[in-house]
């Protein structure tokens, strides 16, 4: 038989290598085009198993199972295959340290709950994923399963507690004989109708109506290589982007990728030794939503013999004529990553970046990599550089930035050290970085306690120090922090931080640093919320910058009447306090409410309504969406922007009430051929 049974699960979460709650045991076999998975999850409390027919990937906070799996056993990356005790699914791929939760593959599975606890199947065919075809295909897997209410997550194979959460060293391999060989062939062709209209002095102007049509293609050349191409993806954003609090900026917001065409492989642009710190200003260097308005696009990704990684990725921007970017010119989008792994974990990787517009090109390109010294210690690199050319403002710039982060983690004990070196004359065009003209060293170290009291499940006190110099104005600034962050009873989490820093802006010096306090967790299977409370010290950022300080708090709430239908409700605020003269310069809130009610596995109604105070706005989203699989789709959705202005004697005037100033309609439809 070549069926495999598994029943050797202990905990990583929250300690490492202890005997779970509750036994697990698993199946996994294969035949032809398809792997097959199968758990018996067992409960002595199957009333608290905490499980919702909800929306699909909106099951991390439930009990479930997942699949991680390695098609290559390289120890490079993994693909995460999630499903809850009422069948709905999860999926996400981890590289480079990160799990990317935006990837949506076609796969299937059923879950039951019954009187001893819940059964999961799972069919994975081969076209969704990639894998080396051959007589033999060695593949690796390592299983979990987490129960909510306990906050207690337990794996097989067990993890080795002195390799810490080194999860791409700890798989098992599995050795499949005779895999069908498929050819991937895919298509998505879409259509998406939008329509607007907005209040121009007191009169509705229809500014957009459009309907648009796209095609998203896929072919597999081999089993691991794959070629992606697009012609005028839609953003597919169904939703409008959470409410940040958007003034008093250093530097730009970050808004998360959205469309499906620049999600699927975004993890192939994950680098070493980049955002690793809280302080660390290289966030990604490939951040696909600075292209704006794609027209087409193309991916090549996938494996070069056993080896070899190649990623790239090309997109034509046409800017020109859009609404909101009506002045900015037409631009050429370029990526290229390789990959070649080494011993265990370690690789060493090579990226280029470049953006093209008339006279004007940024390229980017460098090293990095990995080195594991030992099984709980690894060194990580980077080394980048950046050209900046533009004839029309007779610019060159040449800037660097390099980075190494020295990272250990065991059961006991996490600790890192990092340097980092940005000059300001560096650039990165396609991705994200907050700030150039630095140079710094860190050091943080975080010991784990597990405390014999049982209503305390483990402390994590961590010390963090980091000392930069800005080299634009020749000054040092400085961040550190101590905490404690407390994991109590089942799910519930209690972190104090206190935090003393500067941060040097236009050559001034300013304390930043204060008091953080988090209480938040899982209180029953219906009920979750946790709020974050900061004062700290703060800059007003402006030509004439002036000390500060400032309250924030964050709050969310999601309760569960029953389970179809789920309420979501957030809040941020901020203000600003002159130190110097006392006042309150300003006072921003954000509240937002989100209510679904999912009808069953593929159809769902959301309500979004947002309240900006700050800017007198209600802002509103509502949605019809159905989801066979990834791929194939419809969404109806209507949103509207209220404000209380009023269009009178030639102007527009405070009011009391509520007036619209915007509303849309949207359609999209499309569907997934694969043979």
């Amino acid at each position: 038989s070549n069926t495999t049974y598994v029943d050797d699960y202990m905990t990583f979460i929250p300690d490492i290598d202890k005997a779970p709650t509750y036994p697990t045991v698993a199946y996994m076999t294969y035949y032809e085009d398809n792997l097959y998975f199968a758990f018996r999850c067992f409960d002595g409390e199957v009333d608290k198993i905490k499980s919702a027919v909800t929306a699909r990937d909106n099951i991390a906070t439930d009990d479930f199972i997942c699949i991680n799996l390695d098609p290559f056993n390289d120890h490079q990356g993994l693909t995460a295959f999630y499903v809850n005790p009422s069948g709905v699914q999860m999926d996400s791929r981890f590289s480079a340290g990160i799990e990317d939760p935006t990837v949506d593959l076609v796969w299937y599975s059923e879950s039951v709950i019954d009187e001893q606890g819940y059964t999961v199947e799972v069919r994975i065919p081969l076209k969704s994923i990639r894998y080396r075809n051959g007589e033999t295909t060695v593949m690796s897997v390592f299983l979990e399963r987490k129960i909510s209410r306990l906050s207690e997550q337990s794996c097989s194979p067990p993890m080795d507690p002195d390799k810490g959460y080194a999860f791409l060293t700890q798989m098992t391999p599995i050795a499949y004989q005779g895999l069908k060989k498929n050819i991937l062939l895919e298509a998505i062709p879409a259509f998406t109708y939008t329509k607007r209209f907005r209040d121009e002095s007191g009169e509705w102007n229809r500014y957009y109506d459009r309907g648009e049509f796209s095609l998203t293609a896929k072919y597999g050349i081999t089993s691991d290589l794959v070629l992606d191409a697009t012609y005028n993806p839609d953003f597919s954003q169904v939703e409008s982007d959470a409410g940040q609090v958007d003034i008093n900026l250093r530097y730009a917001l970050y808004y998360p990728e959205k469309r499906p065409f620049f999600l699927e492989g975004k993890e192939n642009y994950h680098l070493s030794a980049i955002n690793n710190t809280e302080v660390d200003p290289v966030i990604n260097i490939v951040h696909t939503r600075n292209i704006l308005n794609p027209l087409v696009g193309a991916k090549l990704s996938g494996k070069l013999g056993a080896r070899n990684t190649l990623s790239t990725l090309y997109a034509y921007d046409e800017r020109q004529g859009t609404v909101e970017n009506i002045d900015q010119r037409d631009a050429n989008f370029s990526v290229m990553r390789y990959k070649r792994s080494l011993q265990g974990d370690s690789y060493i990787g090579m990226i280029y970046t470049g953006k093209d517009e008339k006279d004007y090109g940024s390229h980017l390109g460098g090293l990095d990599g990995t080195m594991r010294i030992n099984k709980s210690t690894t060194l990580l690199y980077n080394v980048l550089g950046s050209q900046t050319q533009s004839r029309a403002e007779d610019l060159n710039l040449q800037g660097y930035t390099f980075g190494a982060v020295y990272h250990h983690d065991d059961r006991n004990l996490m600790y890192n050290f990092a340097i980092k070196d940005i000059t300001e004359d560096f650039r990165a065009d396609v991705g994200y970085i907050t700030r150039t003209g630095l140079a710094q060293a860190t050091a943080m170290i975080r010991p784990h306690l597990y405390p014999r009291a049982s209503w305390i499940r483990r402390i994590d006190l961590e010390a963090f120090t980091a000392q930069s110099y800005d080299r634009i104005y020749y000054m040092w600034e400085t961040f550190n922090h101590v905490s404690a962050d407390h994991h109590l009873f089942g799910a519930i989490r209690f972190k104090v931080k206190y935090s003393y820093s500067t941060e040097v802006y236009l050559g001034q010096r300013f304390r930043t640093g204060g008091f953080h306090v988090l209480l938040g967790g899982q209180f029953n299977k219906r009920l979750s919320a946790s709020v974050l409370y900061r004062n700290l010290n703060s800059i007003y950022y402006s030509d004439d910058p002036y000390q500060g300080r400032s309250n924030s708090i964050t709050a969310d709430v999601s309760y569960r009447p029953f389970d179809r239908f789920e309420t979501e409700f957030s809040y941020i605020f901020k203000n600003f306090h002159d130190k110097a003269e006392g006042n309150q310069v300003y006072a921003y809130s954000i509240y937002r409410a989100r209510l679904t009610f999912q009808f069953n596995r593929y159809l769902f109604f959301r309500l979004i309504e947002e309240y900006n105070a700050y800017y007198r706005e209600l802002q509103s989203d509502i949605l019809l969406s159905f989801t066979y699989i990834p791929g194939t789709v419809i969404y109806v959705g209507y949103g509207s922007v209220d404000s209380r202005l009023e269009f009178a004697d030639g102007e527009y005037r405070p009011v009391e009430g509520f007036n619209r100033m915007q509303r849309g309609f949207f359609f999209k439809a499309s569907y997934l051929f694969r043979l």
